[in-house]
C-alpha cells in the first residue's frame, strides 16, 4: 500500500488531501474512507496508508489507514 502524510483537512467538511510518499502529487480524501471507528478525522502530519484510485475529478484515497499518529 502506499504512503503519505496529510496535509490539509477540514473536519466540518470531512474531507482533505494528502500527499504521496513517492511522487508529492495530491490526493483527494474523504472522511468515508478512514478506517477507524468511532468519529472520523484527520491531522495535518499524520502518517496515512492507503490505496489509490482515480475518478474523473482526479486521483482519491480509498481504505485510509493512520500508521502515525
Amino acid at each position: 500500500m502506499p504512503t503519505g502524510t496529510v496535509n490539509r483537512f477540514n473536519k466540518i467538511k470531512g474531507y482533505g488531501f494528502i500527499t504521496a510518499d513517492n511522487d508529492e502529487a495530491e490526493i483527494f480524501v474523504h472522511f468515508s474512507e478512514v478506517e477507524m471507528a468511532g468519529y472520523k478525522e484527520l491531522q495535518i502530519g499524520q502518517r496515512i496508508s492507503y490505496e489509490c484510485n482515480t475518478g474523473d475529478r482526479g486521483p482519491y484515497a480509498t481504505h485510509v489507514k493512520i500508521i502515525q499518529g
